[in-house]
């Protein structure tokens, strides 16, 4: 499996519109674009906020104010998924079973 951006819309505390679409880390507009044409959803406007959190934890949240038309949910989430990153542990100790 490739790497994939995975895009859902939030409604109510909700999923509800979901795709993923072939993404590489540093292609995020791309792959953020094709995913709203295939949800005909309009394109958010991309924050320095967006990209700090993008560039942090590989995930971002647009909530509708970043929009330029009216959009039918509370936030578009977006997640970087890499089935090839190495699996992370936890550091909780009541985990280290």
């Amino acid at each position: 499996m490739a790497a994939a951006l995975w895009v859902k819309t939030i409604q109510h505390h909700r999923t509800g519109r979901q795709v993923t679409v072939p993404c590489e880390r540093g292609d995020a507009h791309a792959a953020l674009l094709e995913a709203c044409h295939e949800l005909d959803l309009p394109e958010p406007i991309w924050l320095e906020k967006n990209e700090r959190e993008w560039e942090e934890f590989g995930m971002t949240r647009f909530f509708p104010d970043a929009f330029f038309e009216t959009v039918p949910f509370e936030r578009l989430e977006i997640e970087y998924i890499d089935p090839d990153a190495p699996k992370k542990k936890s550091r909780d100790p009541r985990n280290a079973f």
